[in-house]
């Protein structure tokens, strides 16, 4: 069965949002009856879909769903792939790059499902760090190659609107299988072609 990206808001759901966003929205003292803030509630509703969808998606199957047999055992690399989450604690915004590699042994996938194995544990109420191993588990149990590589690096809106205030700062995270972990060489080269 072929992987099919679906964009659904359940109307329901985004009702239920939506009524408890017009809650909200009396409780921090504005009128939610006011023009510019009328259509707000179901606007946060279905963002708020869009931006978590990844719950009804299954990373493995996008992997499996583009399985090709290859003998190529050197190291494929997708880098800079633009990641936007959501940060669980306080549901801001985290913004950054992803960059992952794999060995393959026998078998490669569509290098768009490595983006979009990215994409599908983003689109969830995150942390970086479990993002990112939840990224290599996900590509190491579907694709069986010699190693994985996962690197993170992001922003943070938490730590930059609110909070501590720091605008500049770049949290950086990785989590490496099979070869990648057991070989420094193999890892060095992967971090340097990431540079």
């Amino acid at each position: 069965m072929a992987y099919e990206k679906k964009e659904i808001y359940d109307e329901g759901v985004s009702e239920g949002i939506a009524l408890r966003v017009r809650e909200i929205l009396a409780l921090l003292g504005e009128d939610p009856d006011r023009e510019g803030l009328l259509k707000t509630p179901m606007r946060v509703a279905k963002s708020l879909q869009f931006l978590t969808q990844g719950y009804s998606q299954d990373g493995a199957e996008l992997i499996k769903a583009a399985l090709f047999d290859e003998k190529y055992r050197q190291m494929v690399l997708v880098k800079d792939i633009e990641l936007y989450s959501m940060c669980e604690h306080h549901m801001l915004p985290f913004i950054g790059k992803c960059h992952v590699a794999y060995i393959p042994d026998g078998k490669i996938t569509g290098l768009s499902k490595i983006a979009r194995v990215v994409e599908t544990y983003a689109r969830r109420l995150q942390v970086q760090e479990r993002l990112t191993v939840q990224i290599r588990d996900c590509i190491q149990q579907a694709l069986r190659p010699l190693g994985v590589a996962v690197v993170i690096e992001a922003m943070h809106t938490c730590m930059c609107v609110r909070g501590v205030q720091k605008s500049n700062a770049i949290t950086t995270t990785s989590a490496f299988s099979g070869a990648f972990l057991s070989s420094a060489r193999t890892r060095n080269e992967f971090l340097n072609l990431i540079k």
